[in-house]
């Protein structure tokens, strides 16, 4: 891959949740789940919606891309690119879901909005989306 073309890699993050894929898809796929595990939005499941996540750097646009219930979501995050994709899959009784952040520019990139460069928002978000899967997973498996 020639210099200008190389992109910083994926962040993806799989894990095995306690609980069934339609009580993880209601935290996954409407703004109070949302909420309850990543940041405040005003998410609706309709292909074009659009939205606003309530990053720490300010009101994030968002818009829907994709809506397949109970086991693919995927949204446009901001205006840098990012692609976010929710998988979900039903393994006996329990839910196996994938987080993909995707849409990351060259590395080198400076991010506006952060001033920083791409990588360093890439490393960072990927410990973010860490903690933010273990909330994930400790609000869907609560009884």
């Amino acid at each position: 891959m020639s210099e200008s073309t190389e992109r910083a890699k994926d962040i993806q993050y799989e894990e095995v949740i306690e609980a069934p894929i339609e009580k993880v898809w209601n935290l996954a796929a409407t703004a109070e789940g949302i909420s309850s595990w990543f940041m405040p939005n005003d998410f609706e499941p309709h292909v074009g919606h659009e939205f606003h996540i309530q990053s720490p750097f300010g009101p994030s646009p968002c818009k829907v891309l994709l809506v397949e219930p109970p086991n693919k979501l995927s949204f446009a995050w901001d205006q840098f690119g990012w692609i976010v994709t929710f998988e979900l899959k039903e393994e006996e009784g329990k839910t196996h879901f994938t987080l993909t952040h995707s849409g990351w520019g060259h590395p080198d990139a400076v991010l506006p909005k952060a001033q920083q460069k791409v990588s360093a928002v890439r490393d960072n978000m990927s410990g973010g989306w860490a903690k933010i899967m273990q909330t994930l997973k400790d609000t869907a498996e609560k009884k």
